[in-house]
């Protein structure tokens, strides 16, 4: 049987990511729990570029970066399809998983972290980008169709850890109000059968981010 690492965080919802994809798959996993805040020789070794968790090694050999990771599992192992097979609708999901990352992401975390004017700034700019994931998913049970895919996976955070943020840090963005069809498929998506498991304790998950919050703490914060 071939050798399977995966260099993680409990806590990162990219590691997460990787997770989730080799499950799908049916892959056995060694997970290498990295502090993050004191990066091990192992991690500097294998991702010498970005310097940061997820890394799969399979048979020694490392992958970095997770959306990279994830579509090296679809194509190595048997079990169901994480990207779509048709060309234009795997070029799209691949679309949709940059903007998450690019866009909605880093505007999210911004809108709970940011202080003053950039903060209002990040919030109305999140607010908009949410809106095109809103019309995205209009009629669909997930971002992949009937079943979890990609882009579902890819938004792990949003359904889950970001309502936990912003619950903690008083933001009030992501609302069933404003969102139901994007509300409509996080409560499909946390209740997944397959994603509990993936869901770390919404008490350890809300203790990280109060560390995040604190005034002048310099260790480890992810950096969407």
């Amino acid at each position: 049987m071939a050798e399977v690492k995966l260099i993680g965080a409990w806590f990162s919802p990219f590691s997460r990511r990787v997770e989730m994809a080799l499950k799908l798959k049916g892959v056995e996993y060694e997970f290498i729990d990295e502090d993050l805040s004191n990066k091990s020789p192992l991690l500097l070794k294998y991702n010498p570029i970005h310097k940061k968790v997820p890394v799969l090694l399979h048979n020694g050999k490392p992958i970095a970066e997770s959306s990279v990771i994830i579509e090296y599992i679809d194509e190595t192992w048997e079990g169901p399809s994480i990207l779509p097979k048709d060309p234009y609708e795997r070029a799209m999901a691949r679309f949709w998983v940059k903007f998450i990352d690019e866009k909605c992401l880093v505007a999210m975390w911004k809108a709970c972290f940011s202080p003053g004017e950039e903060g209002e700034k990040a919030k109305e700019e999140a607010a908009q980008l949410l809106k095109f994931l809103e019309e995205e998913i209009k009629g669909k049970k997930f971002f992949g169709g009937e079943n979890i895919g990609l882009v579902d996976i890819a938004a792990n955070f949003i359904g889950y850890g970001f309502g936990i943020l912003q619950e903690l840090m008083g933001v009030e963005l992501l609302t069933k109000e404003k969102y139901p069809n994007l509300y409509e498929w996080i409560d499909g998506y946390i209740n997944h059968s397959f994603v509990k498991d993936f869901l770390p304790p919404k008490d350890k998950i809300t203790e990280v981010f109060k560390a995040f919050a604190q005034p002048g703490y310099s260790g480890y914060k992810p950096k969407f």
